[in-house]
Formats: C-alpha cells, sequence, structure tokens
C-alpha cells in the first residue's frame, strides 16, 4: 500500500504496487495560455502534495481546431488504446470541452477513473447532464461585473460594443453576454460584433468613439474560418481600439485591456488539482466554487486618463509603477552626498542641447533637401504646361515685333499704332517674366527656412496661378472660396505653396477617369475656432478606400503607376513642421477632400 503525505494532512491512497496516475485532458492545443496555466499549477499542487509521488500524464484535445465528431472519436480510440495498461485513477477536465469529451468516453479510456472538472459554471454543467460522480471547480464568469467596473471607470459611457468570435465557445460567450448584460447596462445602447473576419473586428475598433466601452470575449475563429489564440485576436483588436478594452480573462492582462472581472487560471488550476488529491486519498467529494475577481492594468489606466480611484474595492492591479522612494531610495540618499557633482550633470547636458541643436539642423536640412526635390518633380510634372503658358507671351511678343517691323517699312509709318505694339510687347515681356519668376522660386534651393508671416489666401493665389494652364490642359474646373477675412500665418511660403500644388496635382490625377465636364477642383479656406487656419483642397475623383485613409500619408504609399510615394508625406512633414495638421477624408457626395491646419500668426505673438 502507498501511503502519501500532503501538506495538509495525511492520506492513503488504496493503490498496491504503483504510484496513483493523473490524466490531465486541456481542451486546446499547446498554445492557449488560460487552459496552460491552469494545467501546469494542477500539476505543480499535485506534485507538491504528494512529494513527487505520483504519476501524471497530459494530453491535448485541440477540440477548437478539430471539433467534428470523427476526430473526437478518433482521439477517444487514440487514448483507450495508449492508456490501456495504464489506467489513470483520476481525470482532470479542464475545460466543458474536455469534460464532455471524457464523460462520452469514459468507459473506453478510463473506465475505473474519477473524474473532477474546472473550467466552466454550475449552469453549463447541468447542460452537459454528467454523472452523478463527475465532480467540479466552478468557474462563475460574470460579464456582468465586468460591465460594471468598466462604467464605474467610464460614468459618462453611452455604448457597449461585445466582441465575440465564430466557434462554438465563441458563441457561446456571445449567447452568455446576451442573457446578463441586459440587467447591468440600462440605458448604455449594446451592440454585439459577431461573425466577422479578424479584420473586420479591428476596423469597427479603431472607428468607435471617446465615450464607448469595448468588452472582447474570444476570437478563436473568425468568420473566414482562420483559428487565433484568443489573446492574440485581443491584442489585435485593443491595439486598434479608439476606446478602452475590457475583456473576462486574467490572462487578456497586458495585452491591450484595462482590466475585467475573472476567476485567474492559477486558482482554477489550484481547486482542482486539491479535488483530484482528495479523490486519489479516497475521501468524499463535492462541487467547489473558484473565487473571482477584478484585475486591471496600470498602464492601461494611465493609457485612457481613467481614475484609479474608481475601481471595484479589491482589485488587484498588474504593472504598477511603485513610487520613485520604494526603488531607489538607495540612490536618491546617494544622489544628496554627490551634489559637488551637479557642475559636470550641467556640462554634459550641454553637450546633449549641443548635440540635439546640431540633429535639429540636420534634420532641418533633410526636410529642405525633401522638399526641393518634390518641388523639382513637380516642376517637372507641369513643365508641359508651363512651356504651353510661356510660348504664348513669347508667340505674342514674336508676332506684335513682325508687325511693328512692315509698319516700320511703310512710308507713313502709324506711329500710334506701332506705340500700341511697343505697349503690347512690353506686357508680354512682363507676363512671361513673371512665369519665368515663379518657376524659380519654385526650384530655388535653400539651406535654411524662411520664415516670414502672410496671407494664406494669398499664398493659395499664387499657387493656382501657377497650376492654371494645367489645369486647363486637363479641362479641370478650379474654383476657390476664400474667407473674407485674412489668415496670417508664419511658416515659409513656398513650402505651403508646395503643399498646396502636390494636393492640387494629386486631386487632379484623381479625376483622370471623370468626364471632363464633372472635373471639378474646390479650394476653401476658414478660421477655425481654435484660431487656427485651415484649407479644404476637394475633388470630384473616385476617392480613398476607407481602410487606405490612414496610410495616405506613410512614404511610399501611392496609387500612381509612376508615383514616388513621397508628395504626401513630404507634405505632412511640412505643415506639422509648422505646428499644423493634416488629414484626409472622402466627400459624400463622391471624391475626396485633404485639409491642413496651421496656426493662426497673432497666435504665436
Amino acid at each position: 500500500m502507498l501511503t502519501v503525505v500532503s501538506p495538509t494532512g495525511t492520506w492513503s491512497a488504496e493503490i498496491i504496487g504503483r504510484l496513483p496516475r493523473v490524466l490531465i485532458l486541456y481542451p486546446y492545443d499547446e498554445r492557449i495560455p488560460a487552459t496552460n496555466i491552469a494545467g501546469e499549477t494542477a500539476r505543480a499542487r499535485l506534485l507538491e502534495a504528494t512529494q513527487g509521488k505520483i504519476d501524471l500524464f497530459s494530453e491535448f484535445l485541440d477540440l477548437s481546431r478539430f471539433p467534428d465528431d470523427v476526430h473526437i472519436d478518433r482521439m477517444a480510440r487514440y487514448l483507450s488504446e495508449k492508456y490501456v495498461e495504464h489506467q489513470p485513477d483520476v481525470v482532470v477536465a479542464l475545460g466543458e470541452e474536455s469534460t464532455r469529451f471524457i464523460s462520452q468516453n469514459r468507459h473506453r479510456i478510463a473506465p475505473e477513473a474519477k473524474i473532477v472538472f474546472a473550467g466552466f459554471s454550475a449552469e453549463t454543467a447541468a447542460g452537459l447532464n454528467l454523472p452523478d460522480d463527475v465532480v467540479g471547480a466552478f468557474t462563475e464568469f460574470d460579464i456582468g461585473k465586468t460591465f460594471e467596473m468598466a462604467i464605474r471607470l467610464q460614468p459618462n459611457a453611452r455604448r457597449l460594443v461585445v466582441i465575440g468570435g465564430s466557434s462554438k465557445f465563441d458563441e457561446a460567450w456571445i449567447a452568455n453576454a446576451r442573457v446578463n448584460l441586459p440587467a447591468v447596462t440600462g440605458g448604455v445602447e449594446t451592440t454585439y460584433l459577431t461573425g466577422l473576419s479578424i479584420d473586420e473586428f479591428v476596423e469597427h475598433a479603431a472607428r468607435l468613439t471617446p465615450d464607448s466601452i469595448l468588452i472582447v470575449l474570444t476570437v478563436f475563429v473568425d468568420r473566414s474560418g482562420r483559428n487565433f489564440i484568443p489573446q492574440a485576436s485581443l491584442e489585435m483588436i485593443a491595439e486598434a481600439a479608439a476606446a478602452p478594452t475590457y475583456g473576462p480573462y486574467s490572462t487578456y492582462l497586458g495585452r491591450g485591456v484595462v482590466g475585467g472581472n475573472t476567476v485567474t487560471f492559477e486558482s482554477m488550476g489550484s481547486s482542482v488539482a486539491d479535488l483530484a488529491i482528495d479523490a486519489i486519498a479516497g475521501k468524499t467529494i463535492s462541487d467547489v466554487e473558484v473565487p473571482h475577481t477584478y484585475v486591471a492594468d496600470s498602464r492601461q489606466l494611465e493609457r485612457w486618463g481613467l481614475p484609479e480611484s474608481a475601481l471595484p474595492a479589491g482589485t488587484v492591479q498588474s504593472f504598477e509603477e511603485s513610487s520613485i522612494w520604494a526603488d531607489h531610495w538607495q540612490a536618491i540618499t546617494g544622489g544628496i552626498g554627490v551634489l559637488a557633482m551637479q557642475g559636470l550633470v550641467i556640462a554634459g547636458l550641454l553637450i546633449e542641447r549641443r548635440k540635439r541643436q546640431t540633429a535639429e539642423t540636420q534634420s532641418q536640412l533633410h526636410l529642405l533637401e525633401a522638399v526641393h526635390l518634390n518641388q523639382s518633380a513637380t516642376a517637372g510634372a507641369l513643365s508641359a504646361s508651363i512651356a504651353h503658358e510661356l510660348n504664348q507671351p513669347l508667340g505674342a511678343i514674336r508676332s506684335n515685333a513682325d508687325a511693328a517691323e512692315i509698319l516700320l517699312r511703310s512710308d507713313t509709318p502709324d506711329l500710334k499704332l506701332i506705340r500700341q505694339i511697343v505697349a503690347d510687347i512690353r506686357d508680354d515681356d512682363q507676363r512671361a517674366g513673371d512665369i519665368i519668376m515663379r518657376l524659380r522660386a519654385m526650384l530655388r534651393k535653400r539651406s535654411e527656412i524662411d520664415w516670414q508671416e502672410f496671407d494664406l489666401n494669398e499664398a493659395i493665389g499664387g499657387a493656382l496661378r501657377i497650376l492654371h494652364a494645367e489645369a486647363a490642359r486637363r479641362r479641370v474646373e478650379v474654383t476657390s472660396n476664400y474667407a473674407a477675412t485674412q489668415l496670417p500665418v508664419r511658416a515659409d511660403r513656398v513650402h505651403i505653396q508646395q503643399v498646396i500644388l502636390n494636393l492640387a496635382t494629386n486631386a487632379m490625377d484623381a479625376m483622370l477617369d471623370v468626364v471632363s465636364p464633372e472635373r471639378k477642383l474646390v479650394f476653401q479656406t476658414a478660421l477655425t475656432r481654435e484660431a487656427k487656419v485651415e484649407l479644404s483642397v476637394s475633388d470630384t475623383g473616385c476617392g480613398i478606400p476607407g481602410e487606405r485613409l490612414a496610410t495616405v500619408f506613410e512614404p511610399f504609399y501611392t496609387t500612381k503607376p509612376t508615383g514616388t510615394g513621397l508628395g504626401l508625406a513630404i507634405a505632412r512633414t511640412i505643415i506639422e513642421t509648422y505646428g499644423g495638421r493634416i488629414w484626409a477624408d472622402n466627400r459624400p457626395e463622391g471624391g475626396a477632400v485633404f485639409r491642413f491646419n496651421l496656426p493662426l500668426a497673432q497666435g504665436l505673438q
């Protein structure tokens, strides 16, 4: 007879000539952290209680990826043959799927074994119609309490979004939420998102408003049939979410959730192991309930500006930063005795400041270089129109000169007409000079930013004069609607005009497939309530795909066969250099609109 001593007492297992055998059944594969944590905790508890005098076996059923009856039957046959000579005395089933599996196949795999389970509620257990001798550690995941925690942290929330995947387990979670959430949500509008692909889940999360609460249950499988570890799918959704995210599992902490009400998988594993220990010892065992708790991620509280004081009492916080004094009191105490070294510290800071200034200068030079290259590219793209525009005054000069020469050869030249011709030549020369001057200003390379105060409306007018011939060549109707007042900004005029040219040429490119009468390019300026000057450039083209709106300003993103993908990236760099912001939207009536704003010059004084 084998006698095993536990830390809580002495008990005897009626197993002659061998160690007791415990088989732990995992419902999924080895990648799932939740059941892994519970299983490893159970193993550690069993080894500790028996002083290592126990045979432990583990099997991963992989029922998430292979839930069909054929796989279940094949797995049952495999395990019955595998353990025919090593019949387990106790089977520990982690999760609903494992419990259902061993209950239905007990006679084949371990007919004499006692079965203990963990990982689901008493209500779920009742639905499984388990035999009376199957005992468990019930885990009641109360999704309502997770919402109550969220609404304490976000009392002004007006919308709740609940996400769940497409597997049977995912659908069971959604069904649970539909039953239990209405009792606690009150007037909060609730939306359930299920049956979507992971990309669609991410997209919906990214479009949430700040007054939303997002609860992610599980996404084992998405609509396309793609399999996930719930931790991984949660992390993808939470990373893109525009509102705080919550979840029912402790394993979600550190993956982007603020927190939730949960049963920790460590306590689950410990509780089911205690049942197994008593079962081996021949004690009478009965169902127990694993305690639940509130958990929170301190970093996410800080990220979303949620008050720690609003957390439910007893909440366990992870990733909490302790005070500087508690962590570094020795360093602080020692620092008091080295105040004489402040001079060296200050000298080091001055050196770092010089390095930073040098780095900023280099960064500015790189910006100017990029802008110059972009200006050259723009001039190249507009060269045909510029040449055509320049040929008009030059041709007129030639024609007028020929006419004047003919008049001068006559016996009685008409001096009044000749004077008019000379005046026309002078005007055409001025026109040609203005075109060349604008082109020179566009192509001039500089070594520093030319800060100046100017009216944005006038800068737009200068850019439109450059674009005039190109717009006419492409049969684009250009209109402008300027604010009634001046819009002074402080920046480099040429750089701002380059942004306008970039946006305008992109807009004209977007209208290539539009019939010419419908090609409309509209410039509109306004003064916002935030004392900012705003320009919008809208077109009647095909618009921008919704999923691309956030990436159009990234370097090397382009839809043009010959594009470099740098124009909009440079435009964003220019606008941000002068304290502004640039963004893109689609117009409801079709086409795209690009906007940027800059601080009002008076606001800088």
